[in-house]
C-alpha cells in the first residue's frame, strides 16, 4: 500500500470486488493467445508491444489464501513485454510516479524497447531526471504494460490508485523482475495514458477509454 491514503482506500476498497474480479479475469482471459499489444489516443500514443507466452498477471485487490499478496486498492491486469521489442510513440496525459498528476502530456519515443527520446515542458525534463537517478540504461527500458480494472479508482497523482482506474492503460520503465521479465535495476517508474484505443493483435477491445466486451 505504498503512499495509500484514506481517501483512496474508503474510495477503491468500497467497490464491488465481485465486480472487479469478474472484470480483471476477463481482460486477462483474452490476453492469454495475443501476440502483440498496440495502443493509440487522440494526442499521438502509437506504440506496438510483443507480448507472446508472456505471464499475464490478474490483480484483483481480493487476497483469501494464506501466502497471496499484492496491492491495496487494486484492480488491474498487467504483464511485462519482451525486452528490446516494443517500438512506437506514448504521450503520458494521466501521470507519472514521482511526478504526480500532469499539467501537460509527456512524449515518449521508444526504439527497441528502449526510450530514446522524451519531448514536452518542464515535466518531461523532470521524468528525464527521475530516470536518470538509476544511473543504469535499463532505467529506460519498457518494464511492464497494465490495463486498469477498478471503477471507484480516480486519478489523483498517486500512482498506486492511478493505475487501477477504469478507462486507463499504463506502462512502466525499469525493473520487471517480479512479473517474469529480465531487468534488474533499482527503478520501476509508471506512467498513465487516458482515453487509451487498445488493440489485442488485431482485434479493438478498447475504443477511447470503454473497454468493449
Amino acid at each position: 500500500m505504498p503512499g495509500i491514503t484514506v481517501s483512496t482506500m474508503v474510495r477503491c476498497m468500497n467497490a464491488d470486488h465481485e465486480q472487479i474480479i469478474e472484470l480483471t479475469n476477463k481482460v486477462a482471459d483474452r490476453l492469454k493467445k495475443v501476440k502483440h499489444i498496440r495502443v493509440e489516443t487522440a494526442l499521438g500514443t502509437n506504440v506496438t508491444m510483443p507480448i507472446s507466452k508472456r505471464k499475464i498477471l490478474s490483480s484483483t485487490g481480493v487476497l483469501r489464501n494464506i501466502g497471496e499478496s499484492g496491492n491495496l486498492p487494486s484492480g488491474e491486469v498487467y504483464l511485462a513485454p519482451w525486452e528490446e521489442q516494443t517500438n512506437g510513440t506514448v504521450v503520458f496525459d494521466g501521470s507519472i510516479a514521482g511526478l504526480g498528476l500532469l499539467r501537460n502530456p509527456i512524449k515518449v519515443h521508444i526504439k527497441n524497447g528502449y526510450i530514446e527520446k522524451i519531448d514536452g515542458k518542464s515535466e518531461a525534463k523532470d521524468f528525464e531526471e527521475l530516470l536518470s537517478k538509476a544511473g543504469s540504461k535499463d532505467a529506460k527500458a519498457v518494464a511492464e504494460f497494465g490495463i486498469g480494472t477498478n471503477y471507484k479508482a480516480k486519478l489523483t497523482g498517486d500512482i498506486l490508485e492511478d493505475e487501477k482506474v477504469l478507462g486507463t492503460v499504463h506502462m512502466a520503465f525499469g525493473n520487471n523482475m517480479s512479473m517474469g521479465g529480465i531487468i534488474n535495476v533499482q527503478s520501476h517508474i509508471d506512467g498513465l495514458i487516458k482515453e487509451p484505443t487498445v488493440y489485442f493483435d488485431d482485434e479493438i477491445v478498447m475504443k477511447n477509454g470503454k473497454i468493449l466486451f
